[in-house]
């Protein structure tokens, strides 16, 4: 009979090998299992009951965080789930469990149009040396593309006659995505003019001088980087883009629906955490804006 440790290792080499999925997937997953497989009291996968996974799902919540127990729990039942689909056990013992807590509800953080236009101002005075950077920039903020997806772009993928962009995003689902602003597709087709060696030699859209293709790490450098260059108080991610896509098209009045395809959402409940962003900032407007506040009414008499 196979280990914990052996079925582990089946799975994780079914997930690279036929579900394709990207190195940080397979990062998170390899690390969630192997926490699991380190904590659990047997070696025997046919011992892990519904009351040993209850118990480490237990201490799991004594030590993190809502969010990420929700993702080790994730993890968990997608390798049980493989076993029972492979007939290495006989049923999940996630079967009939119920498992609930509340997360609380975070955020998106958002940055404001004001500092959007400082950031890309700070870029284009340096505009010879920071082709590929505005690039790179105006393709975040005009499509609300993971920085994953953006790294992994090969330059078939990025068609400039019809404005496209054809994005391979979770589980290798595909989703195409248009550039709508004229600007930014002459950015881009000048970067594509001025790379295409380098593109060519790596065969990612987004290169560095030397052929390789750009990081993720690079990405947050060079955002540090023009963030100080502009004097921004602001710590500014890649991801913070994306959710500045989302919430100004929602304040837009766009359908979510559509904001949902385009940000390659698998279910529409998690693009609806948007629209708490959207009520925070309706809430602030009619706070601040509203002509009430202005109304000076003194007490009137019974």
């Amino acid at each position: 009979m196979k280990n914990v440790k052996t079925h582990i290792s089946e799975y994780l080499n079914y997930c690279q090998s036929q579900k394709r999925l990207n190195q940080k997937t397979l990062k998170a997953y390899r690390t969630d299992l192997g926490q699991m497989e380190c904590q659990l009291p047997t070696d025997d996968i046919l011992s892990i009951t519904p009351m040993v996974l209850e118990n480490y799902i237990a201490d799991l919540h004594r030590r993190y965080a809502p969010r990420t127990v929700r993702r080790k729990i994730a993890s968990i039942k997608a390798f049980f789930r493989f076993l029972e689909q492979k007939e290495r056990i006989d049923r999940s013992p996630f079967h009939k469990m119920e498992i609930k807590f509340r997360e609380p509800v975070i955020l998106p953080k958002t940055i404001s149009l004001h500092t959007i236009e400082t950031f890309l101002s700070a870029i284009y005075q340096q505009y010879k040396n920071a082709l590929r950077d505005a690039a790179v920039i105006e393709i975040l903020f005009a499509t609300g593309i993971r920085i994953s997806e953006l790294c992994s772009l090969r330059p078939k993928d990025v068609d400039l006659q019809d404005n496209c962009i054809l994005i391979y995003g979770k589980g290798s689902k595909e989703r195409k995505i248009q550039i709508g602003n004229d600007d930014v597709n002459c950015i881009l087709q000048k970067y594509k003019s001025s790379y295409l060696t380098e593109m060519q030699a790596c065969d990612h859209f987004f290169a560095n001088q030397n052929q390789t293709p750009l990081s993720d790490q690079s990405v947050r450098r060079m955002i540090n980087r023009y963030t100080s260059l502009a004097s921004i108080d602001l710590h500014i991610t890649p991801h913070m883009f994306r959710h500045t896509f989302a919430t100004s098209l929602l304040e837009a009045d766009v359908d979510i629906r559509y904001i949902q395809k385009m940000l390659g959402h698998n279910s529409i409940h998690v693009t609806e955490i948007y629209t708490h962003v959207a009520m925070a900032k309706q809430r602030d407007i009619l706070r601040t804006k509203h002509p009430r506040k202005d109304l000076r009414i003194g007490e009137r008499a019974d």
